[in-house]
């Protein structure tokens, strides 16, 4: 198996925006799940729809520049 592909100038990018996204998916979890809480005052500490919303952007904008990066044949 070819490994090179690990040494391009795109690959970085794309693995920031890989944990962007899971960061985001953990984010949209958790709102989600303080949403459903049985104890309206249970009122939690992190703003996870904001976490969620910037999570992603984050990810659309880096897989942008990752794939700006591998057309320009990097």
């Amino acid at each position: 198996m070819n490994w090179d592909w690990l040494y391009t100038d795109w690959a970085p990018w794309a693995e920031a925006a890989t944990i962007a996204l899971l960061l985001a998916i953990v984010a949209w979890w958790a709102d989600r799940r303080r949403m459903r809480r049985s104890d309206p005052d249970a009122v939690g500490l992190l703003p996870w729809r904001d976490l969620a919303f910037w999570g992603l952007f984050g990810a659309l904008l880096l897989t942008l520049v990752a794939i700006r990066y591998a057309l320009r044949g990097g």
